[in-house]
């Protein structure tokens, strides 16, 4: 997800950048940064992972108290189903069902909310590093803006992630150096646990 928002991010001064130029006529210049470090080296950071960690941990403790339920319904029946009358081990059946169900919904109904999470925490963020991306842009008089991720060779002055980090108001010196900011995320989404399925195995009279 937040790789989807920084492409959308990047694309955007691209074209922003490129109108400029064509309208001002100036000569080209480039430069390149990492949307994804510079979001690492923020404050905000570690407290979008303490958060979302803190959400996954609550949907892990509630996914599990849902699958305790059912596997003491589960052993429940399987230890008295041979004497139960049918109306009775039917219905059981048909209760270990719905909380078999139950439990499958909540899964994708916790992805689905640790997502929603993810995305109103970091897009704040996103848009803090987007508009100081342009000022250093414009400032520096950068026509264009590209992703460090999708270049092959550059001059070093072109990388404008330290100018970006001071607009930000993070110390460049202090912050962390990483050769390959894509290979971590600053909030990872955690699925909540998937319990192993029991299956009720229906007796008949």
């Amino acid at each position: 997800m937040m790789n989807k928002i920084k492409t959308l991010v990047v694309a955007f001064l691209l074209i922003s950048f490129a109108s400029s130029a064509q309208t001002n006529d100036q000569p080209l210049k480039f430069g390149y940064t990492n949307v994804e470090y510079i979001l690492l080296q923020m404050p905000e950071s570690k407290q979008i992972e303490s958060q979302l960690k803190t959400h996954s941990t609550q949907l892990e403790a509630s996914l599990k108290q849902k699958y305790s339920e059912y596997e003491a319904k589960m052993q429940a029946y399987e230890k008295g189903a041979s004497t139960m009358d049918k109306t009775i081990r039917e219905d059981k059946e048909k209760e270990l069902m719905n909380l078999n169900n139950s439990i499958q919904e909540f899964q994708r109904s916790a992805q689905t909310s640790l997502q929603q999470k993810e995305k109103s925490l970091v897009d704040p963020v996103i848009a803090k590093i987007d508009k100081a991306i342009k000022d250093v842009a414009k400032e520096n008089n950068f026509t264009y803006v590209i992703s460090n991720q999708a270049l092959l060779a550059g001059p070093e002055g072109g990388d404008i992630s330290p100018l970006v980090l001071k607009k930000l108001g993070v110390d460049p010196a202090k912050a962390q150096v990483q050769s390959e900011p894509a290979a971590s995320k600053p909030a990872a989404t955690t699925t909540p646990a998937t319990p192993a399925k029991s299956n009720a195995k229906k007796k008949k009279n």
